[in-house]
């Protein structure tokens, strides 16, 4: 239903496009698995049975590869959400448009459909490519604000529906990083209940948006040398944009305005400081999770505080944290397994918290799994939230992005 491949056209152009397509989908698995920056043209190549003047053949470099994969992902996305914008309701359309996907997911996961890149690293492109590619992007993006177009929707200024569909999107794009823990059969089920948090929100009745903010005491911030601090903020930004091999010692130092010298006088290597940024991540995920679980209140309202007080430590001049997908593109396996496990067994505390609130009535029943990897999801996707919301501030976030997630994306 998904694919590129011409109808109509000769045996010989049949076999060219399937070829391409083939290399299109090998090019993206290891693109999602080694970065842009870390994959080569001989691995695509080796990976489908070819030689590297094989892929040559059909891209010329391999920033033409990685922008051929990424403007095929958004064709395959517009698919979805043309398919998704038939339906009558804004409800029905995001409904549509996440089944839509986990179903192909579901097929792309049986080797029915070949594998699509991840927009994560899109920022790793060079010019011009990366000018093309943000081009369609956002075309891309401005279709999908059209399926929450509607009557209850109608009086919303733009950073509103921005906000809204930017958390849309970076749900869609999470979910294929923890699908896989589901049986291909049940991703349609999956996708009714993310597609039952993004519309109804997670408040039982009689929860409301808090008045207080019980987090605006808590300081995230984690004790560091006062030297080391800025290094591990332009770190964090650079994985954040280009991934692990794309956030050299030399961009690092350009970005901070100081020589390698002076970046090999505090750090031994970037390996090292790469580990500095992820603990640092880590450590600002654990405390705003220990001040919410020792906060008064029930699980609703504690919910409600460590996400506020993560998604403003995003925008914050501390931020911002570096985003979950970074881990894809680390060069050592185990360092990979074990940012992996640290991450899920802090997403497992937020299960506990979604836990407390429908014990205790406050979050009504749902997946609280489920609904965990949805909030990650949206406190991972804040730092690129002024992309789409310019000028969006620290103070604005919480009632603009956070709110619209607890009580539902439609109101």
């Amino acid at each position: 239903m998904y694919s590129n491949m011409p109808s109509g056209h000769t045996e010989k152009t049949l076999r060219f496009a399937a070829k391409r397509e083939a290399i299109l989908g090998a090019a993206a698995a290891l693109f999602n698995q080694q970065g842009v920056k870390g994959t080569t043209l001989s691995d695509i190549a080796a990976s489908v049975g070819l030689v590297t003047n094989s892929v040559t053949y059909y891209y010329r470099k391999k920033e033409d590869l990685a922008t051929a994969c990424f403007l095929r992902a958004i064709a395959v996305f517009d698919t979805l959400i043309s398919q998704a914008a038939a339906a009558p309701t804004a409800q029905a359309r995001l409904q549509r448009f996440l089944g839509d996907y986990a179903s192909l997911l579901a097929d792309i996961e049986r080797g029915r459909q070949g594998a699509l890149i991840l927009f994560s690293d899109l920022r790793a492109l060079p010019s011009p490519q990366i000018e093309t590619v943000f081009g369609a992007y956002t075309t891309m993006f401005r279709n999908l604000r059209g399926l929450l177009r509607g009557p209850e929707t109608s009086a919303w200024p733009r950073e509103h529906l921005n906000a809204r569909t930017h958390m849309l999107l970076s749900v869609a794009n999470s979910l294929r990083g923890w699908i896989g823990r589901y049986e291909p059969e049940e991703y349609a089920r999956i996708a009714e209940r993310v597609s039952d948090i993004l519309v109804h929100g997670l408040g039982a009745a009689g929860s409301r948006w808090p008045l207080t903010q019980q987090e605006a005491d808590w300081h995230l911030e984690i004790a560091t040398e006062q030297t080391a601090e800025p290094f591990l903020r332009a770190a964090t930004e650079l994985v954040n944009e280009q991934g692990y091999r794309g956030a050299s010692v030399d961009k690092i130092s350009a970005r901070l305005n100081v020589t390698k010298g002076s970046f090999y006088h505090h750090h031994d290597n970037k390996q090292d400081l790469i580990s500095a940024c992820f603990e640092r991540s880590f450590a600002v995920l654990r405390r705003a999770l220990s001040l919410a679980e020792a906060s008064p209140g029930n699980g609703w309202d504690r919910a409600c505080a460590a996400t506020r007080a993560l998604t403003r430590f995003q925008l914050s001049a501390q931020g911002p944290l570096l985003r979950i997908t970074a881990t894809s593109a680390l060069p050592d396996e185990a360092q990979r397994a074990r940012v992996r496990k640290t991450m899920q067994g802090l997403t497992e505390r937020m299960v506990s918290v979604i836990v407390d609130g429908m014990m205790d009535g406050s979050i009504r029943p749902l997946d609280p799994g489920i609904a965990a990897q949805v909030l990650v999801a949206m406190v991972n996707a804040a730092a690129e939230l002024p992309r789409w919301v310019p000028g969006v501030q620290e103070a604005m976030v919480a009632d603009l992005y956070v709110r619209p997630m607890f009580t539902g994306l439609l109101v």
